[in-house]
């Protein structure tokens, strides 16, 4: 394929620093967004016609678990404790080498089709070598790493010695963490605090400190896993995982459905990235993160999905369009807009990788991680004047014609 590509004649949702929308084609070169506008020069690149199509960002999930894909189907209508205690904890431990690697390509496809284009995903405590193999091979772009649960309570099963876990952590680190270009990087993903002990939790700190890698863990999810936490710890959940070293900007808390005011501003003080999953919360039942009340603090919030079996799908624009809905009876309907949630969904998630230099907007230099989108269907007509309001509230996953990412074209058509 060419070095050269480019995206002729679309609407361009570039989520740039004034948020502009145009009509202009989007040059890559080398893998990085060369020029956002009418194209010309002496190069002759490869070139996708989007003549019709909306141009925007790949869309970023900070919370994926690709190695739970699939077990779609086969933990549904469960409350947390008991979804992870009689189904997903047996099915996590019953995985092989083969079949991690088989749930990541299932994830993986289904994201890119879907205009996912990068994703921070928490694997099982096995086989984590085979779910890169396979982001290796398919070419999404990941943030993914070894689950840690090294605390007594944990199923045997699942169970590890935290100088054990922590060593093949390291290793999977210096193996992965830069790996494909760049593309792949590690995070270290401790369960949550139930899970862990506290040695361990401060050890991985110091650990994503020495390899410039993210931490990527769960969070006052429920009310059980609070009082777990206060009482084993005496301590508010974020204010204990900020004891340990889990907190600040290379930090990503999944969930934080539970968390008070004074945990809101503590999280905004940090600047601890909180990732919002409303179709896991509903599912679950788990309850409505105030986002927000979070996003008034300055915390830094971004989407996902979360895994197949705690949500079914892994489609962004579902995630998009539940985050903006489920405030509203709460709040009004003025709360959580859609050019909010487009940026939760984009730059947000770029922030929550660590990336927000690279990824999360379509601008000179930074990394070409683009789809392209068909509204025409009568679900997203008429053309409506507010095209970001036509992309949260109407459009679909199956809308997706195109995705590039880092330049290379994954789905096409």
């Amino acid at each position: 394929m060419s070095k050269s590509l480019l995206l002729r004649g679309g609407r361009v949702v570039t989520l740039d620093r004034s948020r502009r929308i145009v009509d202009a084609d989007v040059l890559i070169e080398n893998g990085r967004i060369e020029k956002v506008g009418r194209s010309g020069g002496p190069s002759k690149p490869t070139t996708i016609d989007c003549t019709g199509l909306v141009v925007l960002p790949g869309l970023v999930q900070a919370h994926i678990h690709l190695c739970q894909t699939l077990f779609r189907g086969l933990a549904d209508d469960l409350s947390l404790e008991n979804w992870l205690a009689k189904r997903i904890w047996p099915l996590e431990a019953a995985h092989t080498e083969s079949s991690i690697h088989a749930s990541a390509m299932l994830g993986a496809a289904e994201l890119l089709l879907g205009g996912t284009t990068a994703i921070l995903d928490m694997e099982t405590v096995r086989h984590t070598n085979a779910a890169f193999e396979a982001l290796e091979s398919i070419g999404l772009r990941a943030t993914a790493g070894k689950c840690l649960m090294d605390a007594p309570s944990n199923p045997a099963s699942l169970r590890e010695r935290a100088d054990t876990a922590l060593t093949e952590s390291s290793d999977l680190c210096a193996r992965w963490h830069g790996a494909a270009g760049g593309r792949l990087r590690y995070c270290f993903a401790p369960r949550f605090a139930p899970s862990c002990t506290g040695p361990l939790l401060r050890a991985v700190s110091d650990l994503a400190e020495q390899a410039g890698a993210m931490i990527h863990t769960h969070a006052a999810e429920t009310p059980l896993e609070l009082d777990t936490v206060k009482r084993e710890t005496g301590h508010d959940e974020i204010a204990y995982l900020d004891s340990v070293g889990i907190s600040g900007p290379r930090t990503a808390l999944a969930h934080c459905v539970w968390v008070e005011k004074d945990g809101i501003e503590r999280l905004a003080r940090q600047a601890t990235n909180v990732v919002h999953c409303p179709s896991s919360n509903l599912k679950l039942g788990s309850g409505l993160a105030p986002i927000p009340e979070m996003l008034a603090a300055g915390c830094r919030v971004a989407l996902g999905a979360d895994g197949a079996p705690c949500n079914n799908g892994l489609d962004g624009f579902t995630e998009m369009r539940l985050a903006a809905l489920i405030q509203k009876p709460r709040l009004g309907p003025e709360a959580m807009t859609a050019a909010q949630v487009l940026e939760l969904a984009t730059l947000g998630g770029a922030r929550a990788l660590g990336l927000e230099s690279e990824i999360g907007s379509i601008e000179p230099g930074k990394c070409a991680d683009v789809i392209a989108l068909d509204l025409a269907g009568p679900h997203a007509q008429p053309d409506a004047a507010d095209l970001v309001s036509r992309i949260v509230y109407s459009a679909r996953a199956a809308d997706v014609r195109h995705v590039i990412v880092d330049g290379r074209v994954v789905v096409r058509d």
